[in-house]
């Protein structure tokens, strides 16, 4: 039995070990993208409405899990939080993983290079306060840039170190994470699906200033 024990954590031991190399090895497959000042400065919007934060969802019909998870982040300024994310568009500057100048346009662009035949989109939209959307934006300028496959573990690890989320679940799963902060008092959900009849008005409608 002793043998046995002594087998199981040195196994436990490998695996962990393993699973810290590859974070590791991860990390440093992060790629480091560090606009201009003046890039930053020149794109910069603001959103008007309430301050927000809005955790988007995209969830595979196929599967039924969720495949990434990103945060717009609506305060002085509107921004979006990509954590290991693919989206870009040529005149929004980024730095590590956090995009300005997050015009209805921009959004857009975003919602539709993930809003597929594959996929839709679940958008929930929190009102915050101004100080909590502030503190967000620079958490997320502070977690990139994150290495792949943790955009949910990025995203979690954000919102749980501002007040009254600590509830959020930490996870590395975008489904889970969208579970849980739809457990926050007054949370907006929305739907985006690409054959939708009203699809435009959807869009306009996760958008729009609350």
């Amino acid at each position: 039995m002793i043998v046995s024990r002594n087998v199981w954590h040195l196994r436990q031991t490998a695996t962990l070990l393993v699973a810290l190399f590859g974070l590791m090895l991860l990390s440093a497959c992060a790629e480091q993208i560090w606009a201009s000042d003046e890039a930053v400065q020149t794109a910069r919007h603001q959103h008007g409405g309430a301050p927000e934060l809005t955790l988007v969802t995209i969830m595979n019909y196929a599967s039924k899990r969720g495949d990434h998870a990103a945060l717009f982040i609506n305060g002085s300024e509107r921004v979006l939080f990509d954590p290991a994310g693919s989206w870009t568009l040529a005149t929004i500057p980024e730095r590590n993983d956090v995009h300005f100048g997050m015009t209805y346009a921009a959004g857009a662009s975003f919602y539709a290079s993930h809003v597929r035949p594959s996929h839709y989109a679940v958008v929930q939209r929190l009102v915050v306060t101004p100080d909590m959307a502030e503190q967000a934006m620079a958490l997320a300028l502070q977690a990139g840039p994150v290495p792949p496959a943790r955009c949910a573990a990025a995203t979690s690890a954000l919102l749980r170190q501002l007040p009254g989320f600590g509830n959020v679940t930490a996870t590395f799963f975008p489904k889970a994470l969208m579970e849980s902060f739809a457990q926050l008092p007054g949370v907006q959900t929305y739907e985006l699906h690409h054959d939708a009849p009203d699809y435009q008005a959807d869009l306009l409608r996760v958008q729009r200033p609350l």
